[in-house]
């Protein structure tokens, strides 16, 4: 019998791309075949590393226990000073899907002589070039499947959206487990909720009495506002069906029907379609003043990030978010979030302090840019045409809901409609923002600021105007420190 003191000590890895159930099966088989292998070749593994529900095809991912393997094997050690002289995993294409990675991984694990390095089938030899080699051109062939399979991915989603055949995933509210035939009861209380909605019901009275009576999701959880809006939104309701947020059409362009059963009219989907899209985007005043449709509760939430270096000598720049406080001055603080969060949890500052040291300084960039800034036109060019084509739009559609016009003509003119109001109502959008941010700066700003004239939203506004963000660094040393604004970086948009 082999001591374990004679057993090499290696780390297993262990990944997945998708894991649909939430329960980690998969990387726990991997790591079952982990452990048998290491058995076999006399291996001691003494870490698990798992990146589970990670794909190892997209650059912009990173997956954090490969990176932590990656400095474990090249360091020769854990971080508690355990040896470690090797890795174990099932498959390569567990380990890496892009060349780049495998070579880092190949750099690390060669890093010292010695090193082992196995998958089920056995031991490979990474200092032998040709190994190497052949492994690098696994990965181009796994990368390259990969794209075949997005590809033909897309292909089959586009294809069964033309066909009208419904897509995989979860049921949707009203339909049995076919997707196709109606729930009766689901499928009656949508039609009456949409029915409800044009005759000018809230969403909001629905959803509670929806609520009341015991109604669910088809998750089970209760309903939502949000949820129901995209419930009733869905053109499904009438047998019709999106793609890429798009209706899907022919090449006459009328849309195409899906071989499941609707629930309501298209005419009654169309009304609710104008009824939704109408409220897209912010909420323009008559004075043409933005605002947002929820208030923010603090001033510099989402524009603090966190500049702690990570492992891997990149920062953090998660945003921070607020914590109450009432043994702080001011009562609250500015934190990265934990880590399961997305963030590092390693930097928090006093809010109120933060908040009035970027807000001097804001107003002293605010007030260096007034001299330079040129009045707007408030007048936005576009509204005559806007006005024109929504008139025209209401009239085309009521028109159709009352067979006065065809499909043929009403869907393919809508479409286009539909395309422009979009477009137009951007730059209004961009245009009343440039005209209140330039009114609010060339008057004296600081009065403005602190009067109480400004609401937070438009306060926001003014910062996003001025900078890109404002990176917190770490204050080191651990304990509270005095509050140093030097730590304070801000990142200032160009004049």
């Amino acid at each position: 019998m082999t001591n374990d003191s004679q057993l090499v000590p290696v780390v297993a890895y262990a990944r997945i791309s998708a894991d649909l159930a939430r329960d980690g099966h998969g990387v726990e088989d991997q790591h079952r075949v982990n452990d048998e292998t290491a058995a076999t070749l006399g291996l001691k593994i003494v870490h698990y590393y798992t990146d589970n529900d990670l794909s190892a095809a997209k650059a912009d991912l990173v997956r954090p226990d490969f990176e932590a393997m990656l400095r474990a094997l090249k360091a020769g050690r854990l971080p508690d000073a355990q040896p470690v002289r090797g890795a174990i995993v099932v498959a390569d294409d567990r380990l890496v899907r892009r060349v780049g990675d495998y070579e880092r991984f190949v750099d690390a694990l060669t890093y010292e002589d010695g090193r082992v390095y196995a998958d089920a089938k056995g031991l490979k030899d990474l200092y032998n070039e040709d190994v190497e080699s052949m492994g690098l051109f696994g990965v181009v062939i796994a990368k390259a499947e990969v794209r075949k399979i997005k590809r033909r991915t897309r292909r089959s989603h586009r294809r069964r959206a033309e066909e009208g055949i419904p897509v995989g995933g979860k049921r949707p509210f009203g339909w049995k487990d076919d997707k196709l035939t109606l729930e009766p009861d689901e499928a009656a209380l949508l039609a009456q909720a949409a029915r409800d909605v044009i005759a000018g019901k809230s969403l909001h009275s629905i959803q509670l009495r929806w609520n009341d009576a015991g109604v669910r999701t088809v998750h089970g959880n209760e309903w939502r506002s949000r949820s129901l809006k995209l419930a009733l939104w869905n053109p499904r309701l009438c047998g019709w069906r999106k793609h890429n947020g798009e209706l899907v059409r022919d090449v006459n362009g009328l849309p195409v029907v899906g071989k499941w059963e609707p629930i309501i009219t298209p005419k009654e989907w169309m009304a609710i379609d104008a009824l939704f899209s109408a409220r897209i985007g912010p909420n323009i005043k008559a004075d043409g003043t933005v605002t947002d449709y929820r208030t923010p509760s603090y001033l510099l939430t989402g524009i603090l990030r966190c500049g702690k270096p990570k492992g891997d000598g990149q920062i953090c720049n998660a945003p921070l978010r607020v914590s109450v406080r009432p043994d702080l001055s001011g009562g609250y603080v500015y934190q990265c979030q934990s880590r399961s969060m997305g963030g590092c949890g390693g930097s928090a500052r006093n809010g109120a302090k933060v908040d009035e040291y970027i807000t001097e300084a804001v107003l002293a960039k605010l007030e260096e840019r007034t001299a330079a800034k040129t009045q707007l036109d408030a007048e936005w060019g576009g509204q005559e045409e806007l006005d024109r084509l929504m008139v025209k739009q209401r009239k085309m559609l009521q028109a159709w809901q009352e067979d006065q016009i065809s499909d043929e003509l009403f869907f393919p003119e809508n479409h286009k409609m539909e395309s422009r109001i979009k477009e137009l109502r951007k730059e209004r959008t961009q245009h009343a923002l440039q005209v209140q941010r330039a009114s609010v700066v060339t008057e004296d700003v600081r009065e403005q600021w602190y009067s109480g004239k400004l609401d937070i939203a438009q306060k926001r506004a003014l910062i996003r105007e001025a900078l890109h963000a404002v990176i917190v660094l770490p204050v080191g040393g651990g304990g509270r420190r005095p509050f140093n604004p030097d730590l304070l970086v801000p990142k200032w948009t160009e004049s």
